[in-house]
């Protein structure tokens, strides 16, 4: 009985929580991102405070979810997302991993799809946050290369999409190229939650038997220049950062089945 009541009331506080982030979304892109870009001037200054707003933001967002039992979590290795300039690389086994990400790491910038520029819920921060959105076509390494010069952490999901509970994972060498053109170390961060919540092709009111423990573990940087040393192109440079990386992201406890 006891474990009815409370996964019927994990369901309800689950929608409210997406009810919060989705009026969130309208209230930052409509009132608070407008409002504080009044006393600020200067593009590059108006979008590193819309980050810090968007940080803050989520992290109270994250805050929520656990107050109200739909979620618990534990962060391993966080000190080592208290730097600029970081190529932050990450498994994808839920629709919240953005969230987390964005919530530890200040000056975050991150690849999201085209339809988000659009979305009204998410399209002002989007859009102040001066986020890169994967329409942009041929300039998209560009950007991200130009994203991570200028100081902001970029957070790179390889995958290109949610962690399927079955099946083959296999990895995108866009974010791989990214780290060799810019001969830019790489972040990885190894997500992985105890029962799966919000997975792919998952409804959202569909929530674990019990509440599920996200663990977010930061490992330590895995150096890009010794991959392009030993490779005769970037492409295989590439390819070769991209097998590495399999390894780090997905080495840890696979995720439990309801």
């Amino acid at each position: 009985m006891f474990e009815a009541i409370n996964r019927a009331w994990r369901i309800v506080a689950t929608g409210f929580c997406f009810s919060v982030f989705g009026l969130g979304g309208i209230v930052l892109g409509m009132v608070v991102c407008p409002v504080a870009m009044l006393f600020v001037r200067g593009a590059a200054r108006q979008q590193q405070l819309s980050q810090a707003i968007i940080h803050h933001s989520f992290r109270g967002f994250v805050g929520l979810m656990n107050t109200v039992g739909v979620i618990s979590y534990e962060v391993h290795g966080a000190e080592r997302l208290q730097r600029r300039g970081l190529l932050i690389l990450a498994n994808h086994p839920s629709l919240i991993d953005v969230v987390f990400l964005i919530s530890f790491v200040r000056h975050a910038d991150c690849i999201v799809k085209a339809a988000l520029a659009r979305n009204p819920f998410t399209r002002g921060p989007v859009r102040a946050a001066g986020f890169i959105t994967n329409g942009d076509g041929a300039g998209l390494l560009e950007d991200c290369v130009r994203s991570l010069k200028n100081g902001n952490n970029l957070i790179i999901f390889p995958e290109g999409t949610r962690t399927p509970l079955a099946g083959t994972i296999r990895l995108q060498r866009g974010a791989a190229h990214v780290a060799v053109r810019g001969r830019i170390d790489i972040t990885p961060v190894h997500i992985h939650s105890s029962l799966p919540m919000l997975t792919k092709g998952v409804p959202w009111w569909k929530v674990p038997v019990q509440k599920p423990r996200f663990t977010i573990d930061v490992r330590p940087d895995i150096p890009v220049q010794e991959f392009c040393a030993s490779a005769a192109s970037e492409s295989l440079a590439a390819r070769h950062v991209t097998e590495h990386l399999s390894e780090q992201l997905f080495k840890g406890p696979a995720c439990a089945s309801t």
